[in-house]
């Protein structure tokens, strides 16, 4: 069942002009609505590569599809979407939810962090592991990661955010360009030393079921993708194929002028 938003936090950054909000079972969420200035498929995106890197073994917030009504936006001017040239009320209806990360009384958490005390992230070594799935569904943005803790906590954890750019935003396309999907900084790769660095995430991707990739297309919304069944499927059947090239396409990275693995050696 959807969760229904009942109240509105404020605005994210961003180029999807995401909004915080709370929603009905208690919890915070980043949601994205049908009428954001990227594409209304970013939502589909969202869901689709939230659940398939759950299923990968990833640690990625919880995505759920909310209800925001009428009602809500009508009385909460925040609720806009900002075009170059005017300013729209964001449409009403079934939006995606990205649970956030920490609930804001109990911790702090941030998107950006400094290279230098990122020694203080307790899960560096799933950097590898979403650089599979990014390769995988063709992540045309840069990887985006939330660092979060709570206040009892030393320690950050990563969490990875913002997946509406896989299969090439509103295109469901597959560019596969080797420094296209992978994070800003190569210290989050320092640790990887071959191919034993990218499991078991990599060898959930290459034998993840067929069926599994389908139950999890068939769970988003047909408003998310204007209805159109044959674009989805399309789109499914490409993904299931992928499966058997993630290592070329992080091979292609790692061969890159970026020289992104520098503790992998260069004869294997």
């Amino acid at each position: 069942m959807p969760l229904e938003a009942i109240q509105h936090v404020r605005r994210m950054r961003g180029g999807a002009q995401a909004h915080l909000m709370r929603c009905s079972d208690g919890n915070f969420y980043v949601v994205k609505f049908l009428n954001n200035p990227q594409h209304r498929r970013v939502l589909a995106n969202e869901m689709i590569a939230t659940r398939m890197a759950q299923l990968v073994g990833l640690p990625v917030p919880e995505g759920k599809v909310v209800v925001v009504d009428d009602w809500l936006i009508g009385h909460t001017s925040e609720l806009s979407v900002q075009l170059e040239h005017s300013t729209i009320p964001c449409q009403a209806g079934l939006q995606f939810g990205s649970q956030y990360v920490v609930n804001p009384s109990e911790g702090q958490a941030f998107d950006h962090f400094p290279v230098e005390t990122l020694g203080l992230v307790r899960n560096l070594e799933t950097f590898a592991g979403i650089l599979a799935l990014d390769k995988w569904t063709g992540n045309t943005d840069r990887r985006q990661a939330a660092f979060w803790k709570t206040r009892r906590e030393r320690n950050y954890t990563a969490s990875f955010i913002d997946h509406g750019y896989c299969f090439n935003a509103g295109k469901w396309t597959f560019p596969d360009h080797p420094l296209q999907g992978v994070f800003a900084s190569n210290e989050v790769y320092e640790s990887i030393s071959g191919w034993d660095s990218f499991e078991p995430w990599l060898s959930n991707i290459e034998q993840m079921s067929e069926a599994k990739v389908w139950e999890i297309a068939k769970s988003v919304p047909p408003e998310w993708y204007c209805g159109q069944t044959f674009e989805l499927e399309k789109l499914v059947v490409e993904l299931i194929a992928r499966r058997t090239i993630v290592r070329p396409l992080i091979q292609n990275f790692r061969q890159s002028p970026r020289d992104p693995f520098p503790s992998w050696s260069r004869v294997s």
